[in-house]
């Protein structure tokens, strides 16, 4: 696991080489050898100099998160921790020099262990990464990382790396003093070795040297106060107090640098037990880490059906999501033939593509000929024959069923026998869709989100004739241009827009109740969500909610439900306040962006005498997105917490700290949702009222999740 050898320099080299793994991991296997090992090297009186490296492409990735996950009592970790913490500082002041040799990324703990070491020399490797990512799991770094970073590159260097998880390239992490060198591929061991050899002195780390001063100023520091102001309450402001880890990761260091050493390491080993064991930080690891990696490992994919390689996939309508689909189908280096009514409409797609990689060229991120490469693999056509010999046909035109059955057709004259035909819709049922379809076995939904190129989740919708076949290739597309898939099955729109709706619709409720817009707003920003309900409402427009409201409406006739809020929505549809593409709805929008609440509204909606409690609202507009999910999996639309979770956080910004709207009721307790749910049922009606799934589960006590 650390393969041991001492030369006759008295240089011990001890290299990471986990077996099975393509990685090493930070576990309790792997400590408990790196212990073994700390103490043989540091005893030995003939180790001079240590020197550490790894075996594989990387040096470590990082902690075991899957004990985390299943860490639920504070003590064991607790000294867990302070047993890391005792091994890495006899480590580093043992007397004996110690290097650290990376020949690739060195993430987390793996980076906190490199530190440890007085000299830290890493390839040059242009994939290689270094950083603390903790916090985008709601964790802090628990092996010393929020005390010797910035003892290294001072507190304002070390805030972006801890609070944001920002990771660096080699050269960055050398410029700032994080690396002592970056060598050639290939011959940092040799570099490490040859550092060791020259000293002849006692090495020690800076914190450990007498009079030493933290780079940039300690806490006392007036620029360091204000940084720590600033920072404070940009970091309120951004999270509402909803993720502990940041704030705890701030007062690890503010208590930390004003304390010696060995205490500052005990303050953040007690933060990091108060992370570990918070539901924010369960949430986030479950959804952002194992769920969201078994996603993109196509968990969900049939098995036994040969994988889909792509040459050439069609788009059919150029507009902003047609040349989304574009973008990112070239950009994985797919033949992209865009087809639109006019070839000036077919074009104007293209250039969409064209000014994206423009601004990353621009910005130094895309060299010159790889976005030449990308554009030459966009056709922009009105020619419908372009399209013999995709193996996928994506159909984006506008929500309109005879639109859409025409341009099915004319495509699947000219395709293969073996072709895939998708529909983007967001909302129209794809078994009805498929029945424009010669081979309905081969139609499926891939509800892309907007704008494409940003948002990484497809909801891949399975009609009632779709085939194993079709959605194994489908899901094969999905990994070939690097995005997440949900798969849903058939219903009125699907998972994501069914329950994303809730949320718009409840804000729009509000309204009508006599709730102060601002409070409706504060309460969707408090709740985690990413814009407040009615700022929403005119992203998507009120007037394609009441086209959809229109549409649902003549489609089902008698079991038509007429959602709560819609009214809200016509009302402003008929003072022609359609949203912010028009520049007006429930808000104004000056030139420039900004916007402010529309005056108007308090005479189109009187705001009531009293006012609710904004935690009241918080839970409507939560409670409400949570129990649609759970009738959408009742209901077989959607089919795991996995998929039900990675696609509420991905696919309309349900805040990652619940995990998602199925990881809000596991952590709540499904016994204490389903009381939340009736008593709101018992004060706003039906549409809180839980399904019958979620009171057997409390019969029979089940959770979503076991761990």
């Amino acid at each position: 696991m650390i393969d041991y050898q001492l030369d006759d320099a008295g240089i011990a080299t001890l290299t990471w080489n986990m077996p099975g793994r393509s990685q090493n991991v930070l576990n309790g296997d792997s400590l408990s050898a790196l212990y073994a090992r700390i103490a043989q090297v540091t005893a030995d009186p003939a180790v001079k100099g240590i020197l550490m490296t790894s075996a594989k492409p990387d040096f470590i990735a990082g902690g075991d998160l899957e004990w985390l996950l299943a860490a639920n009592q504070a003590q064991p970790l607790f000294d867990a921790i302070l047993t890391l913490h005792r091994n890495l500082r006899l480590l580093e002041t043992c007397g004996k020099p110690v290097a650290m040799a990376l020949p690739g990324s060195a993430l987390g703990g793996g980076l906190e262990l490199a530190m440890a070491g007085h000299y830290r020399v890493a390839a040059d490797n242009a994939k290689a990464r270094f950083g603390l990512p903790e916090v985008t799991l709601g964790l802090l770094p628990g092996g010393g990382g929020t005390q010797r970073l910035p003892r290294l590159i001072g507190v304002m260097n070390a805030l972006p790396l801890l609070l944001e998880g920002k990771k660096l390239k080699a050269a960055e992490a050398l410029k700032l003093g994080l690396l002592h060198a970056v060598v050639a591929a290939g011959t940092e061991v040799a570099a490490a070795h040859a550092w060791l050899l020259a000293q002849t002195a006692t090495v020690r780390q800076p914190w450990d040297v007498k009079g030493f001063k933290i780079p940039g100023g300690g806490v006392s520091n007036p620029g360091v106060q204000q940084i720590f102001m600033v920072a404070n309450a940009k970091l309120r402001e951004r999270t509402y107090g909803n993720y502990p880890a940041p704030a705890n990761i701030m007062s690890c260091i503010y208590e930390g640098l004003i304390t010696d050493f060995d205490t500052s390491l005990k303050t953040e080993a007690r933060y990091f037990v108060n992370c570990v064991l918070s539901p924010e930080a369960k949430n986030m690891i479950r959804t952002l880490f194992f769920s969201l990696g078994e996603a993109n490992k196509l968990a969900a994919r049939p098995k036994d059906v040969p994988l889909q390689k792509y040459t050439q996939v069609g788009i059919l309508g150029a507009g902003m999501m047609g040349a989304g689909i574009a973008y990112v189908t070239a950009k994985a280096g797919i033949r992209a033939v865009l087809l639109d009514t006019s070839q000036e409409a077919a074009e104007r797609g293209r250039s969409y593509a064209q000014k994206l990689v423009d601004k990353q060229v621009a910005r130094g991120r895309m060299a010159q000929d790889k976005a030449d490469a990308l554009i030459a693999c966009i056709v922009a056509t009105t020619d419908y024959a372009q399209l013999a010999g995709s193996e996928l046909v994506i159909e984006a035109v506008f929500e309109d069923r005879a639109i859409k059955a025409d341009v099915t057709r004319r495509a699947e004259a000219v395709l293969g026998n073996d072709a895939v035909f998708a529909s983007n819709t967001s909302t129209l049922p794809i078994t009805g869709l498929a029945q424009a379809s010669g081979r309905p076995a081969q139609f499926i939904g891939l509800h892309f989100f907007s704008p494409v190129e940003k948002m990484p989740l497809i909801e891949v919708i399975v009609g009632q004739q779709t085939s194993q076949a079709t959605l194994a290739r489908a899901l094969d597309f999905v990994k070939a241009v690097g995005m997440t898939p949900i798969v849903v099955n058939d219903a009125r729109g699907f998972y994501t827009s069914r329950c994303f709706a809730t949320y718009v619709f409840e804000g729009l409720a509000m309204l009508a109740e006599g709730v102060a817009p601002a409070l409706i707003e504060g309460a969707g920003l408090q709740a985690g969500m990413p814009v407040g309900p009615l700022a929403l409402t005119d992203e998507v427009s009120a007037e394609l909610c009441v086209k959809i409201d229109r549409q649902t409406q003549s489609d089902l006739g008698a079991a038509y439900q007429k959602p709560v809020g819609i009214a809200v929505a016509q009302q402003l549809v008929s003072l022609g306040r359609i949203g912010k593409k028009s520049g007006k709805g429930f808000y104004d929008y000056a030139e420039g962006g900004k916007k402010a609440l529309w005056p108007g509204l308090a005479e189109q909606f009187p705001v009531a005498a009293q006012q609710p409690a904004l935690d009241t609202l918080v839970q409507r507009l939560v409670t409400i997105q949570s129990v649609e999910s759970a009738r959408c999996m009742a209901e077989g639309v959607v089919t795991t917490a996995r998929d039900a979770d990675v696609g509420s956080v991905l696919g309309w910004g349900v805040p990652p700290f619940s995990g998602g709207t199925i990881s809000h009721i596991h952590s709540t307790g499904v016994a204490k949702f389903v009381a939340q749910c009736d008593a709101l049922a018992a004060l706003h009606g039906e549409r809180f009222k839980p399904p019958q799934s979620l009171r057997d589960m409390v019969a029979r006590g089940e959770s979503f999740y076991t761990r």
